[in-house]
């Protein structure tokens, strides 16, 4: 009791100290805002599943942050596209997926894009720890339910990881994993070094990457829960769905960062 109540005043002693601030607007933020509003619910929604992990908000994103950069409803869950049915939409016949449901933050614009890419540099791990608390922040009722037992990054290639110097989806996972209680593992590697997606058509992505993944271990039946930071048509993720597949997973499902919508037709 008195350890913890010591804990507390040292807490509050760094913060005044140190006032905490948003990774993503770099505002300082007051204790009472502090990972204020879920964008799904009212300021006090706090789902039952999420008592393991709420105390443990060290990625804190301010009120104004979370509301304007979780905003982002209605998509299909198949597919991920806005605007359209929960479950399968008029464009789903015409994509064929690896994956069974996807969970999508908002779409690749304004802040979040903004945010997506400070994300990917050397020094972005904070702003990859916020983003991957807000998914499940919004979306952890739904990531539970599908019943997944590991969490996989994307990988990167190792000659641009070390050029890069770090991988958002790596932290993504890694956080999004610690906050959901679960296994988060490197099981898929990129073997084969292809050409950014965002450089070709996009009639010519799909066989950039086909086979450029790999699985590291075999998965046994097990439900994986894939990790990204950005999607536009889905072919990374359906070809590393293939590679998780080929090592033995029973499903995959996705959670990504940003959904490029058909009008954007960039990769990141």
């Amino acid at each position: 009791m008195l350890q913890a109540q010591a804990s507390r005043w040292a807490g509050r002693g760094l913060d005044l100290l140190y006032p905490p601030r948003c990774p993503i607007c770099r505002r300082e933020t007051a204790a009472t805002d502090q990972g204020a509003v879920p964008a799904a619910g009212s300021p006090s929604f706090t789902p039952s599943w999420a008592s393991s992990w709420a105390s443990d908000w060290t990625a804190t994103v301010c009120g104004m942050c979370t509301r304007e950069l979780s905003a982002d409803s209605g998509r299909c869950l198949r597919c991920g596209e806005a605007g359209e049915a929960a479950d399968g939409c008029r464009f789903c016949p015409r994509r064929p997926h690896g994956w069974r449901q996807i969970a999508v933050l908002s779409s690749y614009a304004g802040s979040l894009r903004e945010a997506v890419l400070r994300a990917k540099r050397p020094t972005g791990e904070d702003v990859a720890a916020a983003l991957a608390s807000l998914i499940v922040r919004k979306h952890g009722e739904q990531l539970v339910s599908w019943g997944v037992g590991r969490v996989v990054p994307v990988p990167m290639h190792w000659l641009r990881r070390s050029i890069r110097g770090t991988s958002a989806a790596d932290e993504l996972s890694r956080r999004i994993a610690r906050l959901l209680g679960l296994p988060h593992s490197r099981a898929l590697r990129r073997h084969r070094a292809t050409r950014m997606q965002n450089e070709l058509p996009i009639a010519d992505r799909p066989l950039n990457v086909r086979g450029a993944f790999r699985g590291r271990i075999r998965l046994g039946g097990e439900r994986i829960l894939l990790v990204d930071d950005v999607m536009t048509t889905g072919a990374t993720l359906s070809a590393c769905c293939q590679a998780l597949h080929d090592a033995g997973a029973a499903t995959v499902d996705v959670a990504v960062v940003a959904k490029a919508d058909r009008s954007v037709t960039d990769d990141a």
